[in-house]
């Protein structure tokens, strides 16, 4: 494991390269600009992260006198412009204005935070009260949100294809996520430990959302990104845990290419060996050990894989099967020989994944 001292932040957006590139591709302008500008911001973005981060997450204090138990929130305005972090807005305490993105915003940071420190006992990102800062009203009609390895950046969609990216708690709490991953196991963002690294993000995200909606996991949709596609999309959301593959099936963006078992692993060199593909392979075991346990799912699911994610025994490099062992090992540590570990073991034999 890499802890803080050792953690190098990558850029992680929601929205895969692979559809902003078939969209950049779109006959139609008012499609295909603001996509390829998306991919433009997205990979100035990614260059700037390669050239400015120094091997080691730079740690940030939280206010002096600060409760380690609240949320240290500030939300600035880039204003269309790619300057980051733009114009402070609103800050932690300060009452909800006009503006509905800044709020969401404001509200997620704090659900994502009230999640891990309830259900965890985590304190903030960094287990060390990190401040939460998002920047919202990125550039002009940008598709996309990140992690920078600092801060929380959303575009506001080009309102063709996506609305507004603070729209949906779960992006928020992905994204954010990435935080978590880069300040503990530190994934490596390339082929199954990449894929790893973006499972957890959408485990944790969904979980954020549930958490919110004070859903159990039967009544759970288990989508991730719902109310994000505008409505010419015929889709639901960007993936589905429940069901990988079926998030969407349009004629601008394609379909789905998820897959949900280890047989129909995508072997591909492009999204860093398809992290936001080959995904829906533990999202769906997860899925599948969730609702098995019944209830609510970040009590017995989600303590096991947060067990893994910040136990020490997660390597960089990590494949699914060495994931899967740490499931079951950690699910044997905390709950004995019971229905718990068999959940977590017939999950990953559904998804075939063998655990060593």
């Amino acid at each position: 494991m890499t802890t803080n001292g050792g953690s190098q932040p990558v850029f992680c957006t929601i929205v895969p390269p692979h559809v902003l590139d078939r969209l950049a591709r779109n006959e139609d302008p008012a499609l295909s600009g603001p996509a390829r500008r998306s991919l433009e911001h997205d990979a100035y973005q990614r260059t700037k992260r390669r050239l400015t981060t120094v091997i080691g997450a730079t740690p940030v204090a939280p206010p002096a006198g600060a409760a380690a138990d609240q949320p240290h929130r500030t939300i600035y305005d880039a204003r269309h412009t790619q300057d980051l972090p733009g114009t402070k807005v609103r800050e932690e305490g300060s009452e909800p204005g006009t503006d509905a993105t800044v709020n969401r915003a404001y509200a997620g940071l704090g659900a994502t935070f009230e999640l891990y420190l309830t259900a965890y006992g985590r304190h903030s990102i960094d287990d060390s009260g990190l401040p939460l800062d998002a920047t919202v009203h990125f550039g002009e009609g940008y598709d996309n949100a990140f992690w920078n390895g600092e801060q929380m950046v959303f575009g506001d969609g080009d309102g063709e294809i996506f609305l507004d990216f603070t729209i949906p708690v779960d992006v928020i709490g992905h994204e954010l996520t990435h935080g978590v991953t880069q300040h503990t196991a530190n994934l490596e963002y390339y082929g199954q430990s990449g894929a790893l690294n973006e499972s957890l993000s959408d485990v944790f995200g969904s979980l954020i959302k549930q958490y919110t909606l004070g859903q159990t996991a039967t009544e759970a949709d288990w989508l991730i990104g719902a109310g994000l596609l505008a409505p010419r999309v015929t889709g639901t959301a960007l993936r589905s845990m429940k069901a990988p593959g079926t998030a969407y099936d349009d004629d601008v963006l394609g379909k789905d290419p998820q897959p949900a078992k280890m047989a129909d692993y995508v072997r591909t060199g492009r999204d860093n060996g398809g992290v936001h593909i080959n995904s829906g392979i533990p999202n769906h075991a997860f899925y599948l050990a969730a609702t098995a346990l019944g209830g609510y799912a970040w009590e017995k699911a989600g303590q096991v894989w947060y067990d893994v994610l910040t136990g020490g025994g997660l390597r960089e490099d990590a494949l699914f099967a060495d994931f899967a062992t740490l499931t079951v090992k950690a699910a044997r540590e905390r709950y004995g020989a019971g229905g718990e570990l068999q959940a977590v073991q017939k999950a990953w034999e559904q998804v075939g994944v063998r655990t060593l």
